[in-house]
């Protein structure tokens, strides 16, 4: 399959790429910054990768590149990665980039699209305080963020419900990606507050990777509408405490779902939609 990855220099999107040339695809990169060096390294003299730097707040180029390469799906997570000044420029932004890789889609009947989401569609560490209303975490959440990343993701999951109205056709996942890292040492907070705001969570980069290439490949008929949104998390925190002693300490009160047992270092987040819909299971790597 041609996968045009967008934010293929980004710690993610460069997981994306070196995953789908070992599983055969051939893959156009798209940034709006030259190829890294990590990248350059291990994609040189591949004839199955192409990039492309651009800018895809420009639609008509987006529209250009994704024709002339002939894409067939798209990973896009060429974005902002956090609030930066809480003020315009991520949430301008990522609003832009997203309609604009959507619509472009649309428009030339690429009917796969996997798009970076995050947990802080739900208010986490970027809010002023968090409003955990069950535990643990899952889809069916109210997502309700006060802060312009969160609300970005927000719209762009809105932006890919509206297009596959007009678009039938069209299947999108939104992957509502938690801290991505190399191994789960890297995920510790030393600010216990902050690390309770993001409930001690993170994923591996190569296994967030995977979620994105499942969501583009996968049997969709399993899905009960053509957009859905997954949560891609580890199962267990990065801290060293037991999960119910963290949670009497610093998110006392929340309700949990009957049936959920929160035992050793069990994570806050349900991800048992993506395993059932797109076959994804977390996998660690040895520290």
């Amino acid at each position: 399959m041609k996968l045009a990855i967008t934010g293929c220099n980004g710690s993610v999107g460069q997981r994306v790429v070196l995953l789908a040339l070992k599983r055969g695809h051939t893959v156009i990169g798209i940034d709006l910054v030259p190829t890294s060096d990590e990248l350059s390294t291990h994609t040189h003299q591949n004839d199955k990768f192409t990039f492309h730097q651009i800018d895809l707040k420009d639609y008509d180029r987006v529209l250009e590149i994704l024709q002339r390469s002939a894409s067939e799906a798209v990973v896009h997570l060429a974005a902002f990665r956090n609030p930066t000044d809480y003020q315009v420029q991520t949430h301008n932004s990522n609003v832009v980039l997203s309609w604009n890789i959507l619509r472009a889609c649309a428009e030339l009947g690429i009917t796969r699209v996997a798009q970076a989401s995050s947990v802080n569609i739900v208010r986490m560490v970027f809010s002023v305080e968090t409003n955990f209303q069950w535990f643990p975490l899952d889809e069916n959440h109210p997502c309700e963020p006060d802060e312009p990343y969160g609300l970005s993701k927000l719209i762009c999951e809105a932006q890919a419900d509206t297009i596959t109205r007009r678009y039938p056709t069209l299947r999108v996942a939104s992957i509502r990606l938690h801290w991505a890292v190399p191994t789960r040492s890297h995920a510790r907070r030393g600010d216990p507050k902050r690390a309770s705001m993001d409930l001690w969570g993170y994923v591996q980069q190569d296994s967030a990777a995977d979620a994105f290439l499942l969501a583009i490949t996968c049997d969709t008929s399993k899905w009960s509408k053509k957009h859905e949104a997954f949560f891609i998390a580890a199962p267990e925190t990065a801290a060293d405490e037991e999960s119910e002693k963290l949670m009497a300490l610093y998110q006392p009160g929340v309700p949990v779902r009957e049936g959920w047992k929160l035992t050793g270092r069990k994570g806050f987040i349900d991800c048992a939609k993506a395993e059932r819909m797109l076959g994804w299971v977390h996998k660690d790597v040895p520290e």
